[in-house]
């Protein structure tokens, strides 16, 4: 069995880390006019940003770290997964990265930040931080008034009942120690995966590995991704190894999902990996930095590689996160940190915003159709956020959410490297169309970009219907990451049953509980260009 190029099963069904550089949203976002949507107290004006499927918080964390470069504002992000462990995996970044100095510092904050976000096995004392953690997260999701009061940045509100149930389910599972590590054996499951996915290929898999990042990743621009770090995450899962390569040996239990598969003609729930072996966490903090000297060459190789570069971005990150609240005017920036020009006033130091001038809003699974009828939501957002796997979800309904204006940020699958090119420019070119089926335009002046598609909301284009022929090319969403509130931890044998199954296996559709992946955005082109010999879902992701 051989998985051809093009199948984009790589990608997996959850998505964890994103596959493009993190953003500064304020950026990205329309000019400040100063006498709108100001706050009648203090003058505050506001950004309203909607995130569809930011999976790991990087451009929250990164716009909130630059803050201070800018005039004040309060941010309100609102943000819509299409899984709750995704949720569960934004609060628990965001409350590491949130963490008092005085409990953590930078230095451990920083690699706990990269284990948990990125390896598929911890250090024993971060897998007791992420116990701890998840521990305390179970007893406050129920709770609403011990939530605000500890995590005031945080609002659950617009979930539903059963779904704070399942979060909790989730945040329960990771702190449940008491059945070991065969609970979830990820090293296991990410062989077994890697098995099904490479097929024939199995046994040359240091060939593929040097294949995909040099032919694909280098030539798409991350170059700085060395061979050696590459191979060790497609073997083992181990992205970032900041100590001796014997003391990660615990279950990321972060990265489980859950999943109905077929087994004796029986629905079996089981937890599993279903996320990214193709392309890795390397490209969210590791190909870009503010630090022109990190991506220096000697002898036409970079001096650093990813996990140096992303070590140091998000160490530098938490560090701006440490120091709000205090005045930040006499800090020096290089020329490189300042937002592009020609998208907003030009940004000045400023002292940096207090912990509650931010709210991360989590939005209910399946609602992106259904919030413009809210009044609420209807025109509210001056910027749109939608990953490359969400792509499906762009709709007039979702751009009616937009205020006239309002500028759009398309994440492109320029990263993905199970994709050929014919297969990523068209993908870009249906990501147009549903730009423009959404009512936006693209944006005058962009910089090009192959990372990021860029348009505007204008208030005299009127957004047009949708293709019948476009529409009916996307299939109905395939199962991602059922809700857990009627799911029980699997046993150690109903998950080797469903491994050696997996060719008959088939996964159960939920359209009302996941919105669908990036195979769904991709299914119409790849029906155009007609790839031979691709393989089914169930055949590959187990």
């Amino acid at each position: 069995m051989t998985t051809p190029a093009g199948s984009g099963t790589g990608f997996g069904t959850v998505s964890w880390w994103g596959l493009s550089p993190a953003l500064d949203l304020q950026a990205e976002s329309p000019p400040v006019d100063p006498d709108s949507q100001a706050n009648t107290e203090d003058r505050t004006t506001e950004l309203d940003v909607l995130l569809l499927g930011s999976v790991d918080g990087r451009h929250l964390l990164r716009t909130l770290a630059r803050a201070a470069l800018w005039p004040r504002r309060r941010f309100n992000f609102y943000v819509l997964e299409n899984n709750l462990e995704a949720v569960a995996r934004h609060m628990l970044i965001f409350s590491l990265a949130l963490e008092e100095p005085e409990k953590m510092g930078l230095q451990e904050r920083s690699e706990t930040f990269l284990e948990v976000w990125g390896n598929a096995l911890l250090r024993p004392p971060v897998a007791a931080f992420v116990r701890a953690q998840a521990d305390r997260l179970a007893h406050l999701v129920p709770e609403p008034d011990r939530l605000v009061e500890q995590l005031p940045w945080l609002s659950l509100s617009a979930l539903k009942f059963r779904e704070r149930d399942a979060l909790e389910a989730v945040f329960r599972f990771w702190a449940g120690g008491e059945k070991g590590q065969e609970t979830f054996p990820m090293s296991r499951l990410w062989d077994s995966r890697l098995r099904h996915y490479l097929g024939s290929r199995y046994d040359a898999r240091r060939g593929v590995s040097d294949w995909d990042l040099h032919m694909k990743l280098h030539d798409r621009g991350a170059q700085v991704i060395h061979t050696r770090e590459f191979r060790r995450w497609r073997d083992t899962g181990v992205a970032f190894e900041l100590r001796d390569s014997s003391a990660y040996h615990v279950p990321n239990r972060t990265l489980a999902s859950g999943r109905l598969l077929s087994h004796h003609g029986e629905r079996v729930a089981v937890r599993g990996y279903w996320g990214d072996i193709a392309t890795g966490p390397f490209v969210a903090f590791g190909i870009e930095t503010d630090d022109e000297s990190l991506l220096q060459t000697s002898n036409g190789q970079p001096v650093k590689t990813a996990g140096e570069i992303t070590q140091h971005n998000v160490t530098e990150l938490l560090r701006e996160m440490a120091v709000w609240g205090r005045p930040r005017a006499a800090q020096g920036y290089p020329v490189g940190e300042q937002p592009l020009q020609d998208r907003t006033a030009e940004p000045r130091p400023s002292a940096a915003p207090a912990p509650e001038s931010f709210t991360v809003h989590f939005l209910s699974l399946g609602s992106a159709q259904t919030l413009h009828h809210k009044s609420c939501y209807k025109g509210r957002f001056q910027l749109l956020y939608v990953a490359c796997g969400m792509v499906q979800l762009l709709s007039p309904e979702l751009g009616a959410c937009l205020a006239p204006g309002g500028n759009l940020i398309v994440e492109l699958a320029r990263y993905l490297v199970d994709l050929r090119q014919e297969q990523l420019q068209g993908f870009a070119t249906r990501v147009g169309e549903l730009a423009q089926a959404a009512g936006f335009a693209p944006q005058i002046g962009a910089r090009p970009s192959e990372t990021f598609a860029r348009f505007y909301k204008s208030g005299d284009l009127a957004p047009a219907s949708i293709d019948p022929a476009m529409e009916s090319g996307t299939p109905p969403p395939e199962v991602l990451a059922p809700s857990l509130e009627a799911m029980s931890p699997p046993c150690e044998d109903q998950i080797q049953q469903l491994e050696g199954r997996a060719p008959g296996s088939e996964p159960l559709e939920l359209p009302s509980l996941s919105q669908g992946s990036l195979l769904e955005a991709l299914a119409p082109i790849q029906e155009a260009l007609a790839t031979p010999n691709s393989e089914s879902d169930s055949q590959t992701r187990v």
